[in-house]
């Protein structure tokens, strides 16, 4: 995972492999695996080498490639580790047409009163809308 901000007593990561995602899916009873896995598999075969590279070195910028092609999978843990909230967000965490956010707690249930400081500061340090109505897809009556 990498370190992408602070929120209060909590901190928000990057899941950056698909064992954390698994992972990830597992503690918080949700697909989040199933769309990185997606986002990931689509990512890797839009990959285009540089031209006149030597056979040996044709996925040196792979990884990098991938990171900025898929969306940003996020997770807010607390303290000791424990998962609060996963996000998808678009790739680089940058606004992007056409894009929907997702912004979800355990079980796929509403993150929003618990941790929606959290969620705002995740919104504030990337710059990017990150509201309830927006984000969040179960919107329950």
């Amino acid at each position: 995972m990498q370190y992408v901000c602070d929120a209060s007593r909590d901190t928000w990561f990057r899941l950056e492999t698909l064992a954390e995602a698994q992972a990830e899916s597992r503690l918080m009873d949700h697909a989040v695996e199933r769309y990185f896995r997606e986002a990931f598999e689509r990512a890797q075969k839009s990959y285009v080498p540089p031209a006149g590279g030597r056979f040996i070195e044709q996925n040196i910028g792979l990884k990098d490639f991938i990171q900025r092609s898929m969306p940003m999978f996020v997770t807010l843990r607390s303290n000791d580790g424990t998962p609060l909230v996963t996000g998808m967000l678009p790739p680089g965490g940058k606004p992007q047409p056409g894009f929907r956010s997702i912004i979800v707690g355990r079980a796929n249930g509403d993150p929003y009163r618990e941790h929606g400081s959290a969620i705002a500061a995740l919104a504030k340090h990337l710059s990017l809308p990150l509201d309830r109505e927006r984000c969040f897809p179960y919107q329950r009556g």
